[in-house]
């Protein structure tokens, strides 16, 4: 017999969303590449009202921990734009510290790309991606972490047109979404409305192909059942090959 809790979580089931779109429907999305002139990889992502501009940029050299292993580094620098949300935020560098959610997000952003790179491919150089949000409407951690994945491919397609590395140390795809139960039906994307009154959110780093890199999930009211969780990451699956699509089409644009 079927379990009507978990019925009544299906993506099929009724619910007006805010955004008026589908429980599996992604905000509309668009990946612009190329979009700094200085910047060897660069994306501009844009989910629904949520912008965050990616730019990877390569040094030479690494940490000192990684001095002489022949190996190289991947890391991520996250920031949200004063104007990027309703009211104006100071800047971060004019207060002298990074708050703990800036450093959660960009360590998060650096872990979820070197799952799929070859540190030892790429040789003892760096890449860093710095993410700027200038519109922030939620999903601004997995907005990055899927725009920053097209930056960093087109900075080691720079590398490897240098002649620098012969071979992309790329192992794989990655890309990130938000899902969460609100008005008790799992979603798809959400949006801050959404967001901020989920009963549970998650954060899902996936590959193309639906293997885990790292989740962050959260009950906000009471415990949730096990049968909720596994909608979530359904819809997660869905949304993750969607915009797998959608960072294979933009890396096949050039300027």
């Amino acid at each position: 017999m079927t379990n009507p809790k978990a019925q009544s979580l299906m993506p099929n089931a009724s619910l007006n969303r805010p955004s008026g779109r589908k429980p599996d429907e992604l905000r509309l999305l668009k990946l612009t590449p190329n979009v700094s002139r200085h910047a060897e990889g660069s994306c501009l992502i844009e989910c629904g009202s949520t912008k965050v501009l990616c730019t990877a940029s390569l040094e030479s050299g690494v940490p000192p921990f990684l001095r002489n292993t022949g190996k190289g580094w991947v890391t991520a620098e996250y920031g949200m734009l004063p104007r990027s949300t309703h009211s104006r935020m100071p800047r971060e560098a004019a207060k002298g510290k990074q708050s703990g959610r800036t450093q959660e997000i960009q360590r998060l952003i650096g872990r979820s790309l070197r799952a799929v790179v070859d540190l030892a491919a790429l040789g003892e150089r760096q890449i860093t991606v710095d993410c700027d949000v200038i519109e922030a409407d939620g999903g601004t951690r997995t907005a990055a972490i899927t725009g920053s994945y097209v930056a960093l491919q087109l900075a080691v397609g720079a590398l490897m047109k240098s002649g620098a590395i012969k071979t992309s140390p790329i192992t794989g795809h990655v890309a990130a979404v938000s899902c969460g139960v609100y008005n008790g039906v799992p979603v798809l994307d959400l949006d801050y409305d959404e967001d901020s009154k989920a009963s549970m959110d998650a954060n899902f780093i996936l590959t193309e192909d639906g293997k885990i890199i790292e989740i962050q999930c959260t009950a906000e009211e009471k415990p949730v059942e096990e049968t909720d969780f596994h909608a979530l990451l359904a819809l997660a699956k869905k949304g993750i090959a969607e915009l797998a699509a959608a960072q294979i089409k933009a890396l096949g644009v050039r300027d």
